[in-house]
This record gives C-alpha cells, sequence and structure tokens, in this order.
C-alpha cells in the first residue's frame, strides 16, 4: 500500500480572477498563471486608453475600450475554471482526453500578420504625430472591408 498523500491540485478562484480584472485589466490572466495574456492585455489596455486622450470625440474608440474591458474579464473568469476543470478531471475539456499539446500542422495565410504589423505601424505613426489618430478613426471602416474582402477570397479559393 502506497500511504503518500497525493499531491494538491493547484486551482484558481474565478471570482478572484474576474474582481482582479475590474481592477485592473490583464491582472486577472497574470493570477491565472498566463502571463504573456495578461502583458498583452496590460498592454492593449493602455493603447486604448492613450488613443481615448488623443481622438477627440470618437466613440467608435470608446466602444472598442468598453468590449474590451468586457472580454477581458469573461476571459480571466473563463481562465480560472478551465484550469480548475483540469486540475479537477485532470483532462482538456475539449477532447476529454489527457491534456497533451496537441500536433497542429502548419495551415493559414499571412493576412493576420500582415494586417496587424499594418495597424501597429499606423498606430505607431500617429504616436509620432506623422499622421493624426482623428484621421485614422474616420478611415475606421476600411478595416471592415478589409476582413471582408479577405472572407471573400478564403471562401472562394475553398470552393475550387
Amino acid at each position: 500500500m502506497n500511504d503518500k498523500p497525493a499531491a494538491k491540485k493547484i486551482t484558481k478562484s474565478p471570482v478572484l480572477a474576474g474582481i482582479l480584472s475590474v481592477i485592473f485589466p490583464g491582472t486577472g490572466a497574470l493570477y491565472n498563471g498566463d502571463y504573456l495574456r495578461g502583458v498583452i492585455f496590460i498592454v492593449i489596455f493602455a493603447g486604448l486608453v492613450t488613443m481615448q486622450t488623443r481622438s477627440g470625440v470618437q466613440p467608435f474608440a470608446g466602444l472598442i475600450l468598453a468590449g474590451f474591458y468586457i472580454f477581458q474579464i469573461i476571459d480571466a473568469i473563463h481562465g480560472a475554471r478551465m484550469i480548475n476543470l483540469v486540475a479537477e478531471t485532470g483532462s482538456s475539456p475539449v477532447t476529454a482526453e489527457p491534456a497533451v499539446a496537441p500536433k497542429t500542422e502548419a495551415r493559414g495565410s499571412i493576412f493576420w500578420g500582415v494586417f496587424l504589423i499594418a495597424l501597429g505601424v499606423i498606430f505607431l505613426l500617429a504616436n509620432f504625430d506623422i499622421i493624426l489618430y482623428e484621421s485614422i478613426f474616420d478611415f475606421w471602416p476600411l478595416f471592415i472591408i478589409v476582413i471582408g474582402l479577405k472572407l471573400i477570397v478564403d471562401a472562394s479559393t475553398r470552393h475550387k
């Protein structure tokens, strides 16, 4: 007989993760141990707040900030619940198999990488007052058009 005590499973409080995220965006992810996501959320939040102070009266920027704020709270709560589920069952909630990193094959396009780089360059230029934030927000529907065109091109290539 093996009388060794079972190793204590690490669990996280979804309530505490949510409260930390309400106090300051990104801290719920840090609490959950997802440090990269937490730092990314903090940087995104800082960027969105900076856009609020520089863009004047632009309701779209405010909606993005509000949406991100709510998203990161829900994400922290969900992350804590998933950590607890894996600790209880020892399996991934998606596959119901032991949690192992799946092997993925490379697929897709470079569209999102190029899109994010272009967006970053535009905001960097705005930070150095080469272009104005006000003029960037006048063109926000262009982002929706580009994403729509990408979806159409992807759908048409799948049908061929």
